[in-house]
């Protein structure tokens, strides 16, 4: 088992760049902390710490053993202010998953209903679609916000509920989008550079089915996992995008962008993915009741 005493010491000794200002911080003996670290990489089987001029460096083990120890204690200085909000009831605490290429202004929409909460303390993760899950599964977790339901597996326990299935709008730059673009939509996609989301999207391949469709060979001239970042490239001038109905009205907040047209026959999908314990949240149950309404 790992000390992590003599891991914290190691820690401080590289935050600090040598084992005399590690010791006055820690109020300890120099000897002692040199000692507890020779103690960890004789366990670990490698040198953490070289001498460099009259302080120490990392060798390339001491970098991968610091980055860890960077993020163990990190989390660990928030423990006891979390402690203390959480025993004095204080916060509401809701932690959410947003996967790869999920239109950011549609989760901000389905969110609204909790954002006024008092105390809210609202944590978003972005990640791939399995990471996130796996989140949720652990109880990192409490709802994960996807565009397909999650698979059948009964060692997860995870349920899954659609939300929503809102058109898509597309827009664009006002320097792009003019009268006859609008009016001869949606064949005027045809002319007109395209931002769409990856693969990593769902909506990617309904996107693709619809161009095949209507016989459109569009020019992708970009391609995105956040829907966010997409919407700030288009409005630089780079192309038109589609994004969810639900999220259109916060295209208000990124200047430049007007409305090129509608597609009712493409649908993006947006689906609540919690766990048993996830389910009995109360700002998760107001998100599902919100979003039934």
């Amino acid at each position: 088992m790992l000390n992590y005493r003599h891991l914290y010491y190691f820690w401080v000794v590289t935050k600090e760049g040598g084992f005399a200002r590690a010791a006055a911080r820690l109020d300890m003996a120099v000897q002692t902390i040199s000692a507890q670290v020779r103690e960890l990489e004789r366990a670990l089987g490698h040198q953490l710490l070289k001498p460099a001029g009259r302080g120490v460096a990392l060798t390339e083990a001491g970098q991968a053993a610091f980055a860890r120890a960077e993020e163990l204690f990190r989390i660990g200085e928030l423990i006891p202010h979390e402690v203390r909000e959480a025993a004095s009831g204080q916060v509401a605490r809701l932690a959410v998953g947003l996967s790869d290429g999920l239109s950011k202004f549609a989760a901000h929409a389905l969110l609204e209903p909790v954002l006024a909460t008092p105390s809210l303390r609202l944590l978003c993760h972005e990640g791939e679609f399995e990471q996130l899950l796996a989140e949720l599964a652990l109880h990192h977790l409490d709802v994960v916000l996807a565009g397909q339901p999650a698979p059948p597996n009964p060692n997860l326990r995870l349920t899954s509920e659609r939300l929503v299935a809102s058109p898509v709008d597309w827009y664009g730059p006002t320097s792009l989008v003019h009268k006859a673009e609008i009016d001869r939509f949606p064949q005027s996609l045809d002319r007109l550079p395209l931002l769409l989301p990856t693969g990593h999207s769902a909506l990617r391949p309904r996107l693709d089915r619809w161009f095949e469709s209507l016989d459109l060979r569009p020019r992708i001239v970009g391609e995105f996992e956040d829907s966010a970042l997409l919407s700030v490239f288009a409005a630089r001038g780079m192309g038109v995008f589609p994004v969810s109905s639900l999220g259109a009205g916060d295209i208000a907040l990124t200047r430049g962008l007007r409305r090129l047209g509608h597609s009712a026959e493409v649908t993006d999908e947006i689906h609540a993915i919690c766990s048993r314990r996830g389910r009995h949240h109360p700002l998760v149950t107001r998100i599902l009741e919100a979003a039934r309404g």
